[in-house]
């Protein structure tokens, strides 16, 4: 068999150690990626850490851990059959019940046969002269693949902060990324809480209504609007089952976010006063995500922005009855939306509680944790539990942690030192035949992640196609197209609010991590639209080459 046969896309299944595509993680994007990919008629084995599927979900077990998307839209649209059966019991669905979802999704496509779960990647290295990577994973085995796809999740790295004296503390720590399957009894326990973002927000009422006592350990507040959940009527799931077709379209290539609702037509200062609060005050008793879309202009103008702030800032103050606290809940450093909006339930009302504690760590710092509690502030706190709801290092953390080589042995670590840089958030230049699905460059946490998976794994499944019907082994972005779309993402960010705010957009939650806008905001029909754009034209942008050099065919940059 000759070199171009050999390295020739398709032709690795009879190789027990060597694959057509070798997929980093078994989430949402990672099974999608994996069905597509049989659909092709490809070789491909899934390397999960876990000993499930579910990714974000499979990890996060914490008390309240609920989607922030309405769940008849957070699931899956490449199979009407699997659309029409699923049952949604709430408007936001539950993680045991996403997690339940993404269990039935791998059986009912027979999707386990070919992922190794208890398996983490550790490291790949690209072969030049072979023209495909060594993936070795954690069991000390080593595979051979044409292509690797990091579906690695944005969300899925934990990060525990280096508090002194953390290791000596005696009771129970739990972190809300790596929260234990079975359910933990907070009842009669003195209970602290480090942290008051997404999970905290979501976890912190639950805790409370079974811990003897809360200290609650806040460092910045956030933005959070009601829920309103509730379970999903037999008329609500039949009016998506019926009208999902439009509704899906409408939310990839109508919709900024991928989440399909009603569009906003005018701006914030385009109203009176009362008509404004009016307004704002129907979408905080409908709730959701859907607040920030009020108005067209809340994410581009501060005045139109500070009349959604101040709305939210007035609705703490009218929650929370002791006005101090109300004062420390109330966000005043970042544009309402410039970090990810918080959707709850009673998290506000929980601060009322005799036995629920906030302490500002930005006046009051953690200075250690002890046997028994900790020290803020030149104060001791003593407690049973500690949760830290402290975060994750969002959208490259899970990549930073393989070890990966491409050209002339440079890793992406090193490349990505200073921020990360792709193109089109799919492919960076110097590691060919690696692809990441909503990597940095996409609009990834900006949007519903579920519109944004399939979206980059079918560009992906239909790029591998063309080139295996065009006799093409290898494709890597090129330098002008990458400092192109890097440049073309951060003057998109910076026409907005969002840069304003020290956010894990911008990697500010982790000390160190340089600061750069990592998603792409200009929004999921608009990107969507370019990277088919780039497709049609024969993948502008990348270089695609076959395996004897003087096949050699260049997209043009």
């Amino acid at each position: 068999m000759s070199v171009g046969q050999a390295n020739a896309i398709g032709n690795r299944s009879q190789d027990a150690d060597a694959y057509d595509v070798v997929i980093v993680g078994a989430g949402f994007a990672g099974m999608y990626m994996l069905h597509r990919l049989r659909g092709l008629g490809l070789s491909a084995r899934v390397f999960e850490q876990g000993s499930g599927v579910g990714g974000t979900w499979y990890w996060n077990r914490y008390p309240g851990a609920r989607c922030d998307v309405e769940s008849m839209q957070y699931s899956y649209s490449f199979s009407e059959e699997l659309q029409q059966e699923w049952e949604w019991s709430e408007r936001y669905a539950p993680q045991p019940e996403i997690l339940r979802y993404a269990n039935h999704v791998a059986d009912r496509f027979d999707l386990r046969s070919d992922i190794q779960f208890n398996t983490r990647v550790e490291r790949a290295v690209f072969d030049e002269r072979a023209r495909d990577w060594s993936v070795t994973v954690s069991d000390g085995k080593t595979v051979r693949a044409q292509f690797v796809v990091l579906a690695t999740g944005c969300l899925s790295n934990a990060r525990t902060p280096d508090f002194k004296g953390l290791s000596d503390f005696t009771g129970e720590v739990y972190h809300t990324g790596h929260w234990p399957h079975q359910p933990v009894d907070f009842t009669g326990k003195r209970v602290a809480v480090i942290g008051t973002g997404s999970s905290g927000i979501q976890s912190i009422p639950i805790i409370a209504d079974q811990a003897s006592q809360l200290t609650v350990f806040q460092r910045t507040p956030n933005f959070s609007v009601p829920a309103r959940n509730a379970p999903l009527s037999p008329e609500e799931r039949d009016f998506f089952r019926a009208n999902y077709t439009e509704i899906r379209r409408k939310a990839r290539e109508e919709m900024r976010n991928g989440i399909y609702q009603e569009l906003p037509e005018k701006g914030a200062l385009e109203e009176s006063a009362a008509d404004r609060n009016a307004r704002y005050g129907a979408r905080w008793d409908k709730g959701g995500l859907t607040f920030t879309a009020t108005y067209n202009n809340i994410a581009l103008d501060k005045a139109a922005n500070d009349t959604a702030a101040d709305f939210v800032r007035a609705k703490i103050a009218e929650i929370v009855k002791d006005s101090e606290v109300a004062k420390l809940l109330q966000p005043n450093d970042h544009p309402i939306g410039s970090k990810r909006i918080c959707v709850d339930t009673d998290y506000y009302a929980t601060y009322n509680r005799a036995h629920v504690e906030l302490v500002d760590v930005r006046a009051n710092p953690i200075e250690e944790i002890l046997p028994h509690g900790l020290k803020a502030g030149g104060k001791t706190y003593d407690f049973d539990v500690l949760v830290l709801a402290t975060g994750f290092d969002a959208m490259t953390g899970s990549v930073a942690r393989i070890d990966i080589s491409g050209r002339s042995g440079q890793t992406l670590n090193e490349k990505w030192e200073a921020g990360p840089r792709t193109y089109l958030g799919l492919m960076s230049e110097g590691f060919p035949n690696l692809f990441v699905i909503t990597g940095p460059g996409s609009p990834s946490v900006l949007s519903n992640m579920i519109v944004s998976i399939e979206q980059h794994v079918e560009w992906i499944t239909d790029c591998l196609d063309y080139m295996r019907a065009n006799g093409l082994d290898c494709m890597e972005a090129t330098r002008a197209a990458e400092d192109n779309w890097v440049d073309h993402v951060n003057d998109v960010a910076h026409g907005t609010l969002y840069p304003q705010a020290n956010s894990w957009y911008m990697g500010a939650n982790v000390p160190g991590k340089p600061r750069i806008f990592m998603p792409y905001i200009g929004g999921v029909g608009v990107y969507r639209q370019i990277c088919n754009d780039v497709a049609a034209k024969g993948y502008e942008g990348f270089t695609m080459s076959a395996a004897a050099p003087t096949r050699r065919v260049a997209a043009s940059s």
